[in-house]
């Protein structure tokens, strides 16, 4: 690995401060278990690298008095995957920082690694997306927010410009009548990256469905919205016959590629079985009928 320098703030102010100063390629290491191997295997070559283990401001985990969930960029995987602080409402978001890696890598991974690495296959970022989560930005030029379908631009690229840093992730109240849920398919049970990955959340309220989110990983370039198929369920009473139906329309949002992991085809068909999975999930979540972990895997 290259000799590179190493920055320890204790603030976000001097993080920024070091992230602004302009100075070659600086990355910022967290857990670490994205980075470092990139560096090991000299994919990156940073000339400095800043570690945020020390900024506090980084490490909220709280509802606020709305009921939103804040998650900071700096919150490991697993404190997120066993706080009791976000409760049943937020389970499309708990569930997928249960499928990181390891125990052992949950301990050291953060949520804001897991989001800003910008993997396609990224197990937090599907059910960020389908809750309508919100990254809030801070750089030379303040502080931002940005929903999270914008978020991300790229295989390993993001909306993050020269200097900024994601601070944390604000997930809505989901409300009353709500349910949601994350599925992955792995040939491994863990230490395996999805080959599809589902996040679904739905609303019901007076025996119809109000509100339909969809979040398909590992299918595209990006995370994407199923939004045909959410149009399919909005406004109309969740029957099985119209889950299948969504299911099948959530496959047109998918674009896969043919990889050693699984053949495209293969995908669209994980796609459909998985999307229906998560809608019943999410259903019966919404009326009561289910709340306990559905051994997503």
């Amino acid at each position: 690995m290259r000799r590179f320098g190493l920055e320890l703030p204790s603030t976000l102010a001097e993080c920024l401060a070091v992230l602004s100063s302009g100075n070659g390629d600086i990355k910022v290491v967290a857990g670490g278990t994205d980075l470092l191997p990139q560096m090991k295997n000299g994919l990156i070559k940073p000339t400095t690298v800043v570690d945020l283990s020390g900024v506090a401001e980084l490490k909220r985990l709280e509802v606020d008095g709305d009921g939103a969930l804040h998650i900071g960029a700096g919150v490991a995987a697993r404190d997120l995957e066993l706080s009791s602080i976000p409760g049943p409402a937020f389970a499309a978001v708990v569930e997928g920082a249960g499928v990181i890696g390891s125990h052992q890598v949950r301990n050291l991974a953060t949520v804001g690694g897991n989001v800003c690495n910008a993997a396609p296959s990224a197990d937090v970022s599907p059910g960020l997306v389908a809750m309508d989560a919100v990254a809030v930005i801070d750089g030379p030029n303040g502080r931002r927010l940005l929903p999270m379908v914008d978020f991300f631009k790229g295989v390993r690229r993001t909306a993050l410009e020269h200097g900024e840093i994601l601070v944390e992730l604000v997930v809505p109240n989901p409300g009353a009548g709500s349910g949601g849920t994350y599925v992955r398919h792995t040939p491994r049970r863990e230490l395996d990256i999805a080959v599809v990955g589902v996040a679904s959340q739905l609303t019901i309220r007076d025996g119809r469905c109000t509100k339909a989110r969809i979040a398909l990983g590992a299918v595209a370039p990006v995370i994407v919205r199923a939004t045909a198929a959410e149009a399919k369920l909005e406004g109309q009473q969740v029957t099985p016959e119209l889950i299948v139906e969504a299911a099948e329309a959530a496959v047109g949002s998918a674009s896969p590629i043919s990889d050693q992991r699984g053949s495209a085809e293969y995908r669209r068909h994980l796609v459909k079985v998985l999307t229906r999975r998560t809608l019943q999930t999410a259903y019966d979540r919404a009326t009561g009928r289910a709340a306990s972990r559905n051994g997503a895997h």
